[in-house]
């Protein structure tokens, strides 16, 4: 029989990309998504797809319930991908845009994986492996609300990983740098209904720095890689006999895992000042 896996986040970028590599792997891919009509493009593919919302529970658990009746009860892999940015200065952020953000970005990564664990549990293995960022690692300007995601989710998935030791489950991060996806894109929406960026005190900031990366297609960044390359740390994750904690993907991640270690607070944020 065909390993399974949940993928969640898979209408594109990281998410579609490993729907497919591990299909063409021989894994037998549970793909999900936020919007129906994602939901149905994929199916069309020929992907077991299912609809899964990381803000409404009620959907994560008839997405797995789904899952779990189309495999017999069993689930050998997680891969919680599914996330979005709501850019803007940590001064400018409402409270309402935190929650939302951690929502999605968290709380129901972990409803999901709690729900998975205890049929883990039940068939003697399993693999959960969350895709957390180079942002998980160090901050970046106007970045705040993604960036207090990623380390919350760092710290819970150590966490996790620690007290799963006694457990034949393995949990493992992917710690991703710039991958080419449409985070930027759909992070705009976000941008728009939360922060009043023209009443300000860094309004001229905003339409220096901030608007024009949000709205100006510049091609690639910097060191950015295809999200395979995220899909081929992926595959290490759920197939080595002892899976490491960490993976990163991209020159910037190693460069910031291995700064963040040896510089001071001071020198490391001078740097990331520069953005």
């Amino acid at each position: 029989m065909k390993p399974s896996i949940l993928i969640t986040g898979c209408s594109s970028g990281i998410g579609y990309d490993a729907a497919h590599g591990l299909r063409s792997r021989g894994w037998r891919v549970f793909a999900a998504c936020r919007q129906a009509a994602d939901v149905a493009r994929l199916a069309d593919e020929g992907f077991e797809a299912v609809q899964l919302d990381y803000a409404a529970p009620d959907s994560i658990a008839q997405a797995l319930d789904e899952v779990l009746a189309a495999t017999g009860g069993t689930l050998d892999a997680l891969f919680n991908n599914g996330a979005h940015a709501c850019p803007g200065a940590v001064e400018d952020l409402p409270t309402g845009a935190l929650r939302e953000i951690f929502e999605t970005n968290l709380f129901g990564w972990h409803d999901l994986t709690t729900r998975v664990i205890p049929v883990m549990r039940a068939q003697g293995h399993g693999r959960i492996v969350n895709c957390s960022s180079v942002l998980g690692l160090v901050v970046m300007p106007w970045r705040g609300a993604y960036v207090s995601t990623k380390f919350a989710l760092e710290g819970l998935t150590d966490t996790l990983r620690v007290e799963m030791r006694d457990t034949p489950i393995h949990v493992s991060l992917i710690e991703p740098g710039p991958i080419t996806s449409k985070i930027r894109v759909n992070s705009i929406p976000y941008f728009e209904r939360w922060i009043d960026w023209e009443n300000s005190p860094r309004a001229a900031q905003y339409r220096g720095k901030l608007l024009k990366r949000l709205y100006e297609s510049r091609g690639p960044d910097r060191f950015e890689l295809p999200p395979g390359a995220v899909t081929a740390k992926l595959l290490r994750a759920l197939e080595a006999k002892n899976p490491r904690p960490r993976y990163y993907v991209t020159t910037p991640t190693y460069i910031m895992g291995a700064l963040r270690r040896v510089l001071p607070a001071r020198a490391l944020d001078w740097i990331l000042a520069k953005g």
